[in-house]
């Protein structure tokens, strides 16, 4: 077992203001996720990505559950932040807030766990009705993902319930573990794109996802002592 991954993840995005971007990555990675991991019970891990596409930034924390954020440590950093992270958190924009349980997982071979250090992570972000919700998940488990998962570049997959979110309403999320961007142009990613099923899924409105590419760009902040 991974023993840096959790059963739900806090996935956090921030755009640091223009000429900041030093001083952002300064404050995150040496105050906000290491005073998150070790401080707050229920957070494992965490992981922090760029964008290639400019300076936009996310953090996606391993949590034994969702339930973690309900934990009164975590409130009180919430709700009342120390200085440095009232002030950036104040300048920055691009802000978003999705706490989601993990439901599904696959990697090679059909493992259900894999090491979550890969280069590049590609992540979707569905707002799936309630009545579609279970023929979606289906296709995802055991067409989509087995399909994406013949490419040796795409490492793992995980779909998510999201439980609170902030500023989408969206109710499911998808992160892919990659080996680099060029699995992205991978044939088996093209033909998992165009089956049956996901032509049809694909004709309604709601099968529109917010897809976003991150490049990780540090080590993992690992809970210590």
């Amino acid at each position: 077992m991974d023993d840096t991954k959790g059963n739900a993840v806090l996935f956090s995005e921030m755009t640091p203001p223009a000429g900041r971007e030093d001083e952002f990555n300064d404050w995150y990675d040496g105050h906000h996720s290491p005073s998150h991991v070790q401080g707050v019970p229920g957070f494992i891990s965490a992981m922090r990505y760029q964008s290639p596409a400019g300076p936009h930034f996310l953090a996606v924390y391993e949590l034994t559950g969702p339930e973690a954020l309900e934990h009164e440590e975590y409130k009180k950093r919430k709700l009342t932040p120390d200085s440095p992270t009232y002030e950036m958190l104040q300048s920055v924009s691009g802000f978003t807030r999705y706490v989601a349980a993990e439901q599904f997982t696959l990697g090679p071979n059909g493992a259900v766990d894999a090491p979550l250090d890969a280069a590049v992570i590609f992540c979707a972000l569905f707002t799936v009705p309630m009545e579609a919700r279970g023929e979606f998940e289906e296709w995802f488990d055991t067409e989509h993902a087995p399909m994406l998962q013949q490419n040796a570049g795409w490492l793992f997959s995980r779909r998510f319930d999201i439980v609170d979110q902030n500023p989408e309403p969206h109710t499911h999320l998808i992160i892919h573990y990659l080996s680099g961007p060029e699995a992205l142009e991978a044939p088996e990613r093209a033909a998992a794109s165009d089956t049956e099923w996901r032509n049809k899924l694909a004709t309604e409105p709601w099968f529109n996802p917010t897809v976003v590419t991150y490049l990780r760009r540090n080590k993992r902040f690992l809970k210590s002592g």
